[in-house]
């Protein structure tokens, strides 16, 4: 069941894999359980692998010289999660990838999935895809951080994830806002008027 979203989520991205592929894919990533505020990921580390959230919620953030939380974003059931940088680079990551609630993922190493790129060649065509979402939604977000004010930034993070909005708290809104709770709390009281 937990695997069978994994294959559900490439399927979905149009590859159909037979049977063989799907069970070498399947094999090539291991589950992880985290629990709530446990760190997959942590300042200093290198990602050296890549996640598929299966339950839970995951957030990527990183602490700047004022010791104050950013969150970049988050990852729900059926997003991926990475720090691409790192993972790309083999560079010593900025970020802390931590769960938000009790989490199961499934990881798969970078020295795994290369390989089963060339076993697998359709696998790429689904990183290609999934990289242009993650690039559309960054650069989303660079849009409205330079042509909105933090109401409309709010009300159009409420459009985009209505389900995000229920599961967090005012403070990891206002992070990833980049605003502060107080402020946060000014725009909702205002839009409830």
């Amino acid at each position: 069941m937990v695997r069978a979203s994994l294959i559900a989520n490439l399927e979905k991205k149009g590859v159909v894999l037979s049977e063989d592929e799907k069970a070498l894919v399947l094999t090539s990533f291991e589950t992880v359980y985290l629990k709530k505020r446990e760190y997959l990921l942590e300042e200093g580390e290198v990602c050296d692998f890549e996640v598929f959230v299966v339950s839970g919620c995951c957030k990527a953030y990183f602490i700047d010289d004022r010791g104050q939380d950013h969150i970049i974003y988050f990852a729900v059931e059926d997003w991926w999660l990475a720090d691409l940088e790192s993972y790309h680079l083999g560079t010593p990551t900025r970020y802390y990838i931590q769960a938000l609630e009790d989490s199961e993922i499934l990881r798969i190493p970078k020295i795994v999935k290369e390989p089963l790129y060339e076993k697998i060649p359709a696998l790429e065509r689904i990183y290609r895809l999934t990289l242009q979402q993650e690039c559309v939604a960054l650069q989303r977000r660079i849009n409205n951080k330079l042509s909105m004010d933090a109401a409309m930034e709010y009300d159009d993070f409420c459009n985009r994830y209505p389900s995000l909005v229920q599961r967090l708290t005012n403070i990891q809104i206002a992070s990833y806002l980049g605003i502060s709770q107080e402020f946060l709390s000014k725009i909702r009281r205002r839009n409830k008027d």
